[in-house]
């Protein structure tokens, strides 16, 4: 398994916009090899929020398929062409790839 994480840290009341954004449907749904996608919200600071996207496919290949799909690239293209930069409501983000080394599932998803 493959899993990619990214984190968002945006302005304090902000991360619902973050959660409607990867909540929406889209092409990356209908992918093959996608296993699922979490998204987990931490709102103790009371400065800023942190969404963390975690996004788990079946192997590097199958995530490599979405990076590479047209559909993947348009998005990619279309916001660029348009000028679109991130809300300012957003802080920092961060990117981070791995192998899952172990998956256990427990007694109920097994």
């Amino acid at each position: 398994m493959f899993v990619m994480t990214r984190a968002i840290v945006v302005e304090k009341g902000n991360s619902d916009k973050v959660v409607g954004r990867f909540s929406a449907d889209s092409p990356m749904h209908e992918m093959e090899g996608l296993v699922d996608v979490s998204v987990l919200v931490n709102r103790k600071s009371k400065e800023q929020e942190e969404v963390v996207v975690v996004i788990r496919w079946e192997s590097v290949e199958a995530w490599k398929n979405w990076e590479k799909s047209d559909a993947h690239l348009e998005g990619h293209r279309k916001a660029k062409e348009s000028g679109q930069q991130p809300p300012e409501y957003i802080i920092s983000t961060t990117v981070n790839l791995y192998d899952a080394e172990v998956v256990k599932r427990g007694r109920t998803y097994r």
